[in-house]
């Protein structure tokens, strides 16, 4: 080592072959930091996804679900996650090892997901009543088929989570076990950029709409980068810093591509939550009406569990915190959990507190099951 005139050392290249060897490494850093910035950019290399071995066992339009292979069913009774109507449901079933379905199918539950696919002119027809009264009471009925359980354990995330509010509210008579959400909004009193845009009128639900009458993917997009509008500078800037790490670079990949791999949003859907959700705030007001009939989020009994993202800028605890008290279970608590709106099912602080903590909840309400498949 050396001191300059600063004070600063530096390192001395002692002999020819130290300073060859020098170069070399600098010309495989950068080629390793050109090759991850191409993949970075262009996409190339993405990790597969959803992975966790499964089978189709119910359609219906662009919806599909499915039930994750397991030859160790333990817990009883059978575990169902409806997903979001607006992003792709591959985020809980990452690659291996970073998965919420592989988690809980590890756990011993015997694992189905609903996902909505992608939206044509068939789903745009679609209103709150057609999944909270029809498609997800018909797919609780296949799983109750499938596995000759009396009950289901039913898990919603995000809009999956206020779709299956509706649904056990509208009838308390459905089969279920268990009810958890998570990061589900129900007061909209301050939806961020959503609610002023809506309160100044500058924002159209008919005016957004494409050919198939659903709100496109982009739209949906741009509204997320509104919400935070230095995310995606932030993104580039911190892999930066990771391009010498495939690991990291491989999970940026997988994250902003989910971030930005959105579906279309049924029409008809988005107009109610204009008008019921956003514009009456008619959940939290106990005002919310399915076809005209009147549902309360009082007439849930059974055990809830609601998961909140304390840094959550999607659905911000202050309007997913109130479910809590609006549901009217007697076995209910709240998860407020220091993560974001991804990271409660994805990562590692989800693998070692958001997913056990929810295994915990489901496990003290399950029955030992001795057959396995």
């Amino acid at each position: 080592m050396a001191e300059t005139a600063s004070g600063a050392t530096t390192s001395v290249l002692r002999t020819p072959a130290e300073l060859v060897d020098r170069i070399r490494r600098d010309v495989a850093r950068n080629a390793l930091r050109a090759r991850n910035g191409i993949r970075v950019v262009t996409g190339a290399g993405r990790p597969e996804t959803g992975l966790t071995p499964k089978d189709t066992v119910w359609e219906q339009g662009s919806a599909t679900m499915w039930r994750y292979r397991s030859d160790r069913v333990t817990q009883g009774p059978p575990l169902l996650i409806v997903f979001s109507l607006v992003s792709q449901s591959y985020i809980l079933d990452l690659v291996p090892g970073n998965s919420f379905v592989e988690h809980l199918r590890d756990d011993g539950f015997d694992v189905f997901l609903v996902d909505w696919g992608t939206a044509g002119e068939r789903e745009s027809r679609n209103g709150l009543e057609d999944y909270a009264e029809r498609l997800i009471p018909e797919v609780l009925d296949r799983v109750c088929d499938l596995t000759g359980s009396p009950d289901v354990a039913l898990v919603g995330y995000c809009f999956g989570g206020l779709l299956t509010l509706m649904a056990a509210a509208a009838d308390p008579e459905l089969p279920l076990a268990s009810l958890t959400t998570i990061a589900t909004p129900v007061d909209f009193t301050d939806a961020g950029v959503l609610t002023d845009a809506l309160g100044s009128g500058d924002l159209s639900v008919d005016e957004a709409l494409d050919e198939e009458g659903n709100v496109p993917p982009h739209v949906l997009l741009q509204y997320f980068r509104l919400m935070k509008p230095t995310a995606e500078l932030a993104q580039y800037a911190n892999i930066l810093d990771r391009l010498l790490d495939d690991d990291k670079v491989a999970a940026h990949q997988l994250m902003t591509g989910w971030a930005t791999d959105h579906v279309p949003f049924p029409g008809r859907t988005a107009r109610q939550v204009v008008d019921l959700l956003v514009g009456d705030n008619s959940l939290l007001e106990d005002t919310f009406r399915l076809d005209g009939r009147p549902v309360s989020l009082r007439d849930i009994r059974v055990p809830y569990l609601n998961v909140v993202a304390a840094r959550d800028h999607i659905v911000p605890p202050a309007s997913a915190r109130p479910a809590l008290d609006l549901v009217g279970s007697e076995d209910k608590q709240e998860l407020l959990l220091d993560a974001g709106h991804i990271g409660l099912a994805v990562g590692r602080k989800a693998h070692q507190v958001t997913i056990p903590q929810i295994s915990e909840f489901l496990r003290a309400r399950s029955r030992p099951v001795e057959e396995t498949r």
